[in-house]
């Protein structure tokens, strides 16, 4: 399920890089081609590390705590900036957000979908969250949702664990509210 949350990493032709924010922009060769990783550029935040061998695979900014990896943790966020022209079918970030809505009901029969309070980042933009609560087992999700340029934002906090998700929730807000577009 997490894996599914995520994504897929993007692999792209040879192009410049878009215009954006703080959006962190790396290039890899994966299989003799190149292969394009963007996400939000986070601050460090306490207790928590970014786990970078997961962040290229999983094309995002995989965040673990510290002491453990994010293919280990009980707990994990993440950030994924998702490049509008590679999906020219996604016209508007509410058809993202109901994409994701969609995708999830398909994949976790019986979860439980609901609007959370907005979130705020460091520059004042309002961000719509929703969460994602399983009906028995499976991983307790909230999803903040964003634009930026030629970018789709999306902050996520990931537990297998009630308890895990709710004391992750502090960290994950000072996340979000800590993100800024580039001056």
């Amino acid at each position: 399920m997490r894996i599914t949350a995520i994504g897929i990493v993007l692999l792209l032709p040879v192009a410049p890089w878009p215009a954006s924010g703080e959006i962190e922009k790396r290039a890899t060769t994966c299989e003799q081609v190149l292969c394009f990783h963007w996400w939000p550029k986070l601050p460090a935040l306490a207790g928590w590390h970014q786990d970078e061998p997961r962040s290229f695979a999983f094309g995002c900014n995989a965040l673990a705590p510290d002491g453990s990896s994010f293919g280990d943790a009980d707990t994990v966020m993440y950030a994924k900036a998702l490049y509008k022209p590679r999906d020219p079918e996604t016209t508007s970030l509410e058809m993202l957000i109901e994409q994701d809505k969609q995708r999830f009901a398909k994949e976790v029969p019986g979860i439980a979908i609901a609007e959370a309070p907005s979130l705020a980042t460091a520059d004042g933009q309002k961000l719509r969250t929703l969460t994602f609560f399983p009906k028995g087992e499976g991983n307790w999700e909230r999803v903040a949702y964003g634009e930026e340029g030629d970018f789709y934002l999306v902050f996520a906090v990931s537990s297998l664990s009630r308890k895990g998700y709710e004391a992750a929730l502090p960290a994950y807000e000072r996340l979000v509210g800590s993100y800024r577009e580039k001056p």
